[in-house]
């Protein structure tokens, strides 16, 4: 069986890519750069989801794909594209990588474009699964500097606690899901057990780091003002309604987290562990 896996160079495309072939399956990845550096047994096929001969190009040969495609402004466009694609080509199995209870956050922009995917999805007859995953903790090493700088956790999660899971829990799910029967149709959300505050986050870093972290409680209009300085101004304000749709909504259910030890076989991983990897990187 060969799967294909777009998406497969970033924080959770890399992890299902090694996760498929620790399970002995052939992995076909698609990117648009030719440098890619990718895990060792993985295929390298170049080429771009709104370049439909490209996608029908990498589906040769291929039984199933892994569809995951990135906050980018046309996000809508190449999903709908490469499952028209996918469908032509009549892979046996896609498993769409969505985002955590899309249909209640229909003013966060990416969030209502995967449930338009999800949506489409349904509507033809080619067996498939949603994965619904929560915040990536992994989205959270990227605060290396300010963590181990001035000790401030600035991610905008409120004081009540959102979803959230490790990459790696995502990448098992999606191995099952590829690779035993029983998932077609079915739309998993994922998360860990114990909601993330910006004040249970900040506790955590300070115990790893051995030092005072505080969370910094921006508001989030000043928030988006920020990381504007960073992101597309389009973007910025989508990472602003995520956050506070997070805040209001975004809390993770008992069965959501039974049904996820149910489908990986084993406990979620917990952001403790995370966040003491990567102090311990970060101290090498």
């Amino acid at each position: 069986m060969k799967i294909l896996v777009t998406g497969g160079t970033g924080k959770a495309g890399t992890e299902v890519v090694r996760g498929l072939l620790r399970h002995g399956t052939s992995v076909r990845v698609l990117t648009r750069n030719k440098e890619a550096k990718l895990p060792d047994g993985a295929e390298l096929a170049i080429g771009d989801l709104l370049e439909p001969d490209s996608v029908r190009s990498a589906l040769n040969g291929v039984d199933k794909l892994f569809l995951l495609v990135g906050n980018v402004s046309d996000e809508l466009t190449q999903a709908l594209l490469t499952v028209a694609v996918a469908r032509q080509a009549k892979v046996r199995h896609i498993t769409y990588l969505s985002v955590f209870q899309a249909e209640r956050f229909p003013d966060v922009a990416h969030f209502i474009g995967k449930y338009t995917v999800e949506t489409s999805l349904k509507a033809f007859g080619i067996p498939f699964t949603v994965l619904r995953p929560a915040y990536f903790f992994q989205n959270d090493a990227q605060l290396k500097p300010v963590l181990t700088g001035v000790g401030l956790y600035p991610a905008p999660f409120g004081k009540a606690g959102i979803a959230a899971i490790d990459v790696r829990d995502i990448a098992d799910a999606a191995v099952v899901s590829l690779t035993t029967d029983g998932h077609a149709g079915k739309t998993y959300d994922l998360v860990a057990p114990d909601p993330l505050s910006g004040l249970s986050a900040a506790a955590i870093w300070s115990e790893a780091l051995n030092k005072e972290v505080r969370y910094g409680d921006l508001p989030l209009e000043a928030f988006e003002e920020q990381i504007r300085q960073i992101y597309p101004a389009w973007l910025a304000m989508d990472v602003r309604l995520m956050f506070q749709g997070y805040q209001e909504r975004g809390d993770p259910s008992k069965a959501d987290v039974d049904t996820l030890i149910s489908l990986i076989g084993h406990a979620p991983r917990r952001y403790e562990d995370f966040a003491r990897e990567m102090a311990a990187e970060w101290s090498k």
